[in-house]
């Protein structure tokens, strides 16, 4: 599968699984949109790369219509009615737990944001049916798919946390033994359901019989999650977040996502007017906006209904001066912040008409709550694990409130007529390697290829380690490792060339001449293709 795609007439898609990219790329050749192709690509992504995603979680758009508009689709479920507090604290936790039915505390709000997608793709010539848009996931699913290597070594790594996890063994596991790079898994159940959302159509998954079965199956494990939260969700559509820089506007989702945070980092640094590529400047600007960004983030952006305020403040242009002037060029901030982490998949779409579209869909941590649902073969999220059972932390826990989301899709109107939606993957790193790319190919020329190839850096609570460090790939140049050390960042440089911490990331871009380009990320199963 090609990394990198270019000159397309009809569109381009981008993901991290291959069947996925070439399904969305049917879907294109076959007269279908961008918006189409992306819900096809949803579906074929669950079906064959389920650790990192699963239609039981959330789901955020952002669509960039041919007259310029730009609309935020925001498919993030509220917490259950049953999810107090009390309820975990009576079970005898101080935390959230990670794992179980008591993780799958949140609706899941991917497939309502599909809903408002389709809607969206009528109005733009769409006309494929359901039935053909989600015929691949449902091959997938049913035939088997082949076990990817991240997938592989994840259910090593993560099987021993999910004894609590009901369905996960049977679904995710060969002979009661994680699966091996190649093996061939199904999901059946899975196929069932997106075949019975062909028939019925996908607000049955919320307000019809997949919505029963789903919501028979929460109450027999235990989720706090009931009938009537799922009859009552809709995913909303939303202006999103912009932010004017010299080379264009940049769009990002608004809270409970930490979009905000996105984009004050790349307007902090385009304050900084650093010259040179992958010098001192470049990076350490970058990783010094970021403590700026997520100090903001981490005290303002929760649930969009306690909102203190209105979040554009913070991407006003005075705001933003004065706080790229408490940015020191030489010397790094402390940073005593958490570290937020996840697993997702971004995927990218463009077509000729340029419609271009920006999508995020994730479970959380990998395998979400590890909880599979048996009549429905849905895996359940575990997003709620981020609120607080603190009643004066910035996220408590209360019943309808929603979580905070490391979730964030980017899109930008550049000055030169091009149009880019781009994202990644992993949790607190997503802002810092939108970051990274958005910099290395539009602020500084890169092939496109080239910047999402390059070495990454993640700023974030190491595993097993009191304090929160700098992590580098292993690539960047020692003297400029040996500078930011100087300078006083704490790192640690990683083993890896190419680490998956560092996220997987693409990008999909309309030019002003129609045609289309694509590309993936090296660190990912994926690629980029046209049509």
């Amino acid at each position: 599968m090609n990394l990198h795609t270019a000159g397309h007439r009809r569109g381009a898609v981008c993901a991290p699984h291959a069947a996925t990219v070439e399904d969305g790329r049917a879907i294109l050749a076959e007269g279908g949109n961008a918006l189409e192709a992306m819900v096809a690509m949803a579906a074929s992504i669950a079906a064959v790369y389920p650790h990192m995603n699963h239609i039981g979680g959330d789901g955020f758009w952002l669509v960039r219509e041919p007259s310029g508009k730009v609309t935020a689709l925001m498919g993030a479920g509220p917490a259950g009615a049953k999810a107090t507090a009390r309820l975990y604290r009576d079970a005898g936790y101080d935390t959230i737990p990670p794992r179980g039915p008591l993780a799958a505390l949140t609706v899941p709000g991917a497939i309502g944001a599909w809903i408002l997608a389709l809607d969206g793709a009528t109005a733009h010539r769409g006309r494929l049916p359901l039935d053909v848009l989600l015929s691949a996931a449902i091959k997938h699913a049913r035939e088997g798919y082949k076990v990817t290597r991240s997938q592989s070594a994840l259910t090593k790594d993560k099987l021993p946390e999910m004894d609590a996890a009901v369905g996960f063994r049977e679904a995710f596991l060969i002979d009661g033994k994680p699966p091996e790079l190649g093996a061939t898994l199904k999901q059946t159940g899975l196929a069932a359901t997106f075949e019975q959302l062909v028939h019925a159509g996908l607000e049955d998954f919320y307000r019809g019989d997949v919505g029963r079965e789903i919501a028979a199956d929460l109450e027999r494990i235990g989720s706090p999650v009931t009938r009537a939260d799922l009859e009552s969700y809709r995913a909303v559509a939303r202006e999103p977040l912009k932010v004017n820089l010299s080379v264009g506007r940049l769009y990002n989702t608004p809270p409970s996502t930490q979009g905000l945070a996105s984009l004050m980092i790349l307007a902090l640094f385009d304050r900084l007017r650093v010259e040179k590529a992958e010098s001192f400047q470049h990076i350490h600007g970058l990783v010094e906006a970021t403590k700026r960004a997520f100090r903001v983030r981490d005290k303002f952006v929760t649930d969009p209904a306690q909102l203190d305020g209105d979040p554009a403040r913070f991407l006003d242009t005075k705001f933003l001066d004065l706080e790229a002037t408490k940015i020191d060029r030489a010397k790094a901030a402390r940073w005593p912040a958490s570290y937020g982490e996840g697993d997702t998949v971004w995927m990218g779409a463009a077509d000729s008409s340029g419609l271009v579209v920006s999508y995020i869909q994730s479970l959380y941590w990998e395998f979400g709550s590890g909880c599979v649902l048996p009549a429905t073969g849905i895996l359940m999220q575990n997003r709620g694990a981020s609120f607080s059972l603190d009643p004066k932390a910035a996220n408590p826990l209360a019943p309808g409130r929603k979580p905070f989301h490391t979730l964030n899709p980017a899109l930008a109107a550049l000055k030169d007529g091009r149009v880019m939606a781009y994202g990644t993957m992993g949790g607190d790193g997503q802002p810092q390697s939108q970051a990274a790319v958005f910099t290395r190919h539009i602020t500084y020329g890169q092939p496109l290829d080239v910047a999402l190839d390059a070495p990454r850096w993640l700023l974030g609570r190491t595993w097993g380690s009191p304090h929160t460090n700098l992590r580098m790939e292993s690539r960047f140049d020692g003297n400029l490792i040996d500078r930011l050390m100087s300078a006083g960042h704490d790192i640690d440089v990683l083993s890896e060339s190419y680490s998956d911490t560092m996220g997987h990331a693409g990008a999909a871009i309309w030019h002003a001449d129609g045609t289309c380009e694509a590309a993936h990320d090296p660190r990912a199963d994926g690629g980029a293709a046209g049509a």
